[in-house]
């Protein structure tokens, strides 16, 4: 992947590089460099959307018994949360933005998750927060069911790792793992949930809109 070329986002003053398949580790790789390059300001702000060949990665909370039985390989990263897995028809967001305020990465979240529900809500899906559990939710009388996972990290007062929003994948993996360490919960997909045919390239244009300007609300 390298350092992505960047392409300015209109009335925005955050980057946006959009990119298709990319490798999880060379995607780590070019978002530690874009990180470095944010704070020490000579990049601005910016968002990389892409998705990943299925793999699993361990935030810095995972116990050893929510990983795969099978021995899996799993690839360990400084972000938050716990284990998730990424794959084709899941549209992965990394915003490395600096902060306003960089302590408050709480709110930073509820932004991602905002801008996140809005997506859904365009889409004609309602969603929700559960309170103590981070991400977008579906939550009706068949349970509660994860559409989007959020993981971050603040660094030199820069955020890095970021979110996932699954619109058609093959969710089966999910089943080999505790998804973000929630057991009481399914996992779900915006094709699941809007019972039709729907494509990244229908709802990254709607992410961008959306978490642009969530990010302007947080971003210095």
């Amino acid at each position: 992947m390298g350092v992505p070329l960047l392409e300015s986002a209109s009335d925005s003053a955050i980057a946006l590089s959009r990119h298709g398949l990319v490798d999880y580790q060379k995607a780590w790789e070019s978002q530690k460099a874009i990180h470095q390059d944010v704070a020490d300001g000579k990049r601005p702000n910016t968002l990389l959307l892409l998705e990943h060949p299925s793999v699993f990665t361990a935030g810095r909370r995972t116990e050893e018994s929510e990983k795969p039985s099978d021995g899996t390989p799993v690839i360990d990263v400084d972000r938050g949360g716990r284990i998730t897995w990424h794959g084709p028809g899941q549209l992965v967001g990394y915003p490395i933005v600096k902060l306003i305020n960089p302590t408050e990465l709480v709110g930073f979240v509820r932004e991602i998750e905002s801008g996140l529900m809005a997506v859904c809500s365009d889409l004609g899906l309602a969603t929700e927060r559960i309170d103590g559990r981070s991400g977008v939710w579906v939550r009706d009388a068949a349970g509660d069911r994860k559409i989007a996972a959020i993981g971050v990290r603040v660094a030199k007062g820069v955020t890095m790792h970021g979110f996932a929003l699954n619109v058609n994948p093959d969710l089966s993996s999910f089943k080999t793992i505790i998804p973000c360490g929630i057991a009481d919960a399914g996992v779900t997909s915006l094709e699941i949930e809007l019972h039709r045919s729907i494509t990244i390239d229908e709802v990254a244009p709607l992410v961008e809109r959306h978490i642009f300007e969530s990010l302007k609300r947080v971003s210095a």
